[in-house]
């Protein structure tokens, strides 16, 4: 081995302004303050790890003191300043790590260094790394120093954490923020480095490299140097994969596919292959989210730039988004995110997982041959209610049938105000047929309804018409079930305090048929909490018993409800006394002071 190897995060640091990676807008600020002469004393660079604070602080030391800068505010690197900076030799720069020197005796040490000019040059300047380690007493005692240098002395001060640096060194400071620097900015970077080494790398390696290193530039040139390690000069894709223990976004594919198809066995399978690969279970999910998102992003020209991909894999995502609707979206990245949250606490994290997949494949369902006598059905809902017709029309035995469809009740319209956002583009099962002569549900108690009831009015029969031809879910219940989808719902939703004290005891009761329930709340205050949150309700209780045509009406009690009273620890022992004869004896024989 003739030379000794260099790591690329050192071999190919920034030397120059200009070969600062993703903070461009940056380094043109600072080259433009050396170029007029417009020095502060005390600088302070924050940013994410790897982006380039002490990078910047180094060269930003060089170029103030080169002797023959360029025409583009650059340092010559010829000179001797340039050169005993460039061979970490010079006097003029000094750094501190402030997380292994955070004393007062070390700012002690470097207030000392400060009293001394510089030797050559211009200008000595001092870069504090990790400036947030420092010590409360370390902070207070270089105040007066970093308010007041010699004008020879320029402090640069790095951190990654500002909001732990105090006020009184912020306000001392010119702040500049560092950006993390972008996926595309890093492949470039790393094609140079391919270049420079003679390494040839596939773009989606390269892709796959810039994403795990999550912003920063060190981070993904010892990732890069780790991959070209096990691949001998020739990086793949699937060989960033191994190295790195990435999932392939292909298995994403395959399962949003089988989420677009319904098949839950398909979904399960691709799961299990995770699994067996070794990949943890909820970084799966944590990484399907990101693709549901990724999707999201891709499915409109406006969004499509958010996506930190290369092109040919930004166009399989465009593709793939073309056939979802965007309410699946947003339903299935709330799934994923529940399932996130609730990752921790399960006792059984495969079937909290695998219950995701299953409900994920139940948002989007192939049209069923049912929905073939949709037409008909928007056709009667339009026509005037049967006690719309005058007198002399004749009696509805009388009229022609219309693809053998009844006529829908009207008080399915009332629920459509709650079911009618989600179902709008998640289509279901086509309605059953229901029985013309099941009686309206009339409005109970104060709550506020939207009923479509409302006879001569066009918007009433336009409504009654919209929800005529939603496909809505029949499935028959019980009185028990819907009490159990009830308690569910509290179970599922232990944050929402007032509410859910409000339903353990409202329980709803069947009313005028068994799609009708009524529930008795205790004040108007409980009538507003839960009518706030119907909705939600509405809709969980639609998934969980299946149907979409139940009514719920909420109103308040006539007389007052005996909820359980909280007493307070003067009121527990007035009861303890009346139906414990001896315990005002205790009391005394002890001197307790409670009689």
């Amino acid at each position: 081995m003739s030379d000794k190897y260099i790591v690329s995060a050192r071999k190919y640091r920034p030397s120059t302004f200009r070969s600062v990676v993703g903070q461009q807008s940056l380094t043109h600020t600072l080259k433009t303050a050396i170029a007029s002469g417009r020095l502060a004393h005390a600088y302070l660079f924050c940013g994410p790890r790897g982006v380039g604070k002490t990078t910047c602080a180094r060269i930003f030391a060089k170029t103030i003191n080169c002797e023959h800068p360029t025409a583009e505010g650059e340092a010559c690197n010829e000179c001797p300043s340039c050169k005993a900076f460039n061979e970490q030799r010079s006097y003029n720069i000094n750094e501190l790590d402030a997380a292994s020197n955070n004393s007062v005796d070390n700012i002690r040490d470097l207030t000392e260094q400060v009293r001394i000019p510089p030797q050559t040059g211009r200008y000595r300047v001092f870069i504090i790394d990790e400036v947030h380690m420092l010590s409360q007493a370390a902070f207070n005692a270089f105040l007066k120093t970093l308010e007041e240098p010699p004008e020879y002395a320029i402090f640069i001060l790095a951190t990654t954490e500002k909001q732990k640096v105090i006020p009184t060194i912020l306000s001392r400071c010119q702040i500049y923020d560092f950006a993390r620097i972008t996926v595309p900015d890093i492949v470039q970077q790393l094609q140079y480095v391919c270049e420079q080494e003679g390494i040839d790398a596939e773009p989606a390696a390269l892709n796959v490299i810039a994403q795990k290193a999550d912003g920063a530039m060190r981070d993904a040139l010892s990732i890069f140097d780790q991959v070209a390690a096990s691949t001998e000069g020739h990086i793949t894709y699937q060989s960033a994969l191994d190295n790195l223990n990435v999932l392939d976004y292909d298995y994403y594919f395959r399962l949003v596919e089988a989420f677009l198809a319904g098949d839950v066995n398909q979904s399960l399978l691709i799961y299990k292959e995770i699994r067996d690969k070794g990949f943890d279970s909820q970084f799966f999910v944590n990484g399907l989210a990101q693709h549901l998102r990724d999707l999201m992003v891709a499915s409109t020209p406006q969004t499509r730039k958010l996506l930190e991909m290369n092109d040919e894999v930004a166009q399989q995502y465009g593709v793939q988004s073309a056939k979802l609707a965007p309410a699946f979206y947003y339903r299935a990245l709330d799934l994923c995110n529940t399932c996130d949250l609730n990752y921790r606490n399960a006792s059984s994290k495969q079937l909290l997982v695998e219950l995701t997949l299953i409900k994920l494949c139940q948002l989007v369902q192939a049209p069923q041959p049912q929905q073939a006598a949709q037409p008909p059905i928007q056709k009667m809902a339009a026509q005037p209610a049967p006690q719309q017709r005058p007198a002399n029309a004749p009696a509805p035995q009388q009229r022609p049938p219309v693809a053998n469809v009844p006529p829908q009740a009207p008080h399915p319209a009332a629920h459509a105000s709650t079911a009618a956002p989600v179902q709008q583009q998640v289509p279901r099962q086509a309605p059953q047929a229901v029985p013309s002569s099941r009686p309206k549900a009339q409005p109970m108690g104060g709550a506020p309804r939207i009923m479509v009831n409302v006879p001569n009015k066009p918007a009433a029969q336009a409504a009654a018409a919209s929800a005529a031809s939603m496909p809505q879910r029949t499935q028959p219940f019980t009185t028990e079930q819907m009490q159990a989808a009830w308690q569910g719902y509290i179970n599922q939703h232990p944050q929402e305090r007032a509410l859910c004290t409000t339903m353990s005891y409202a329980i709803p009761q069947v009313g005028n048929d068994a799609e009708h329930y009524v529930v008795i709340v205790g004040s108007p205050a409980e009538l507003k909490t839960v009518e706030e949150h119907r909705e939600a309700l509405m809709r969980f209780l639609g998934d969980a018993l299946k149907n979409d045509r139940f009514v719920l009406d909420v109103k308040v009690s006539e007389v007052p409800i005996d909820t359980p009273k909280i007493l307070s620890p003067r009121e527990v022992v007035e009861q303890i006394k009346q139906h414990n004869s001896g315990f005002n004896q205790f009391l005394k024989d002890f001197e307790l002071g409670l009689a």
